[in-house]
């Protein structure tokens, strides 16, 4: 996912890009079928006899076509948008239609939808901005498309890229998988700290109070801490960066609790001076990882 988001900031493709493209299918989604019929009917005319007939070897494919341009359309890019272009230029590679049949398909499509953003859209400025941003996203889905491909051949011809790539694939699923099990794991202790937050609150009647709801608000910070780093573990399992400052911000928490357990029972003074030092150095540590993250974007 990393490397489709750097695809997208080299063609300079922005959320805005994004809504824009976003907003063009309310005007062409009932020209959708018009947009296909033409581009079957170009792509019938310029394919030679042997690629014709794998074509229409594929009944559906007006289908899928039209499957594709209705998600260009609606968004949203991300991964999951990715691995379907991937698996578009695998498709055509494995029929062995060359990839100059796309190049021209795409210049199609990209001249038919044009015209209809000419006609629909009267305001000159906006019409010229959505065209901008049309570009961006043929010219991404053509270049995943076509990369796709080419691996797809390099593959067939090259053992070594052929072993590395599988390895690399089964490195990312295998990862995958692992950060799924983090997830699971994450849960697991949640919920256990969600337990001891439970008991500590029912610990308030039996034992010292003020010692209770020093122990149950240490228990909370942690808890709250853990839903922080679950709901980054989710959002980089969804394609988002990962952020290191939530894993400092558990050791944080967790050297405050116990910092505020000691204070409360008034023992090992000399203790909580070295707690003291390191929550400091912690700190520190903190906020310069959150401002290299802010930077960072």
């Amino acid at each position: 996912m990393d490397y489709f988001e750097r695809i997208k900031n080299n063609y300079n493709f922005t959320a805005q890009d994004e809504e824009r493209v976003k907003s063009i299918y309310p005007l062409l989604k009932y020209r959708i079928d018009e947009i296909i019929e033409r581009l079957e009917e170009r792509i019938k005319l310029i394919v030679d006899p042997q690629a014709l007939e794998i074509i229409e070897a594929h009944p559906k494919l007006p289908f899928i076509h039209k499957y594709w341009l209705e998600r260009l359309l609606k968004g949203p890019f991300d991964k999951d948008y990715y691995w379907g272009l991937v698996r578009a230029g695998k498709v055509h590679s494995s029929l062995k239609i060359s990839p100059h049949y796309v190049s021209v398909a795409m210049n199609t499509v990209r001249g038919i939808l044009m015209d209809i953003l000419s006609e629909e859209v009267e305001d000159r400025l906006h019409r010229t901005q959505l065209k901008e941003s049309l570009n961006k996203i043929l010219d991404i889905n053509l270049d995943v498309i076509t990369g796709a491909y080419v691996e797809e051949e390099i593959m067939q011809y090259s053992t070594a890229y052929k072993v590395k790539t599988t390895l690399v694939r089964f490195a990312e699923g295998f990862t995958g998988a692992m950060n799924l099990v983090l997830v699971l794991a994450l849960i697991v202790i949640t919920l256990g700290v969600l337990g001891l937050f439970i008991y500590d609150v029912i610990s308030l009647f039996h034992e010292h109070f003020a010692k209770g709801v020093i122990s149950a608000l240490g228990t909370l910070l942690i808890l709250w801490v853990l839903i922080e780093l679950m709901n980054t573990e989710i959002s980089h399992l969804k394609g988002g960066k990962f952020n290191i400052s939530v894993f400092i911000g558990v050791a944080l928490v967790a050297f405050i609790r116990d910092l505020m357990i000691i204070t409360l029972k008034h023992e090992k003074i000399a203790f909580s001076y070295y707690l003291i030092a390191t929550i400091l150095v912690l700190g520190i540590v903190y906020w310069l990882v959150v401002r290299v993250e802010e930077k960072r974007g």
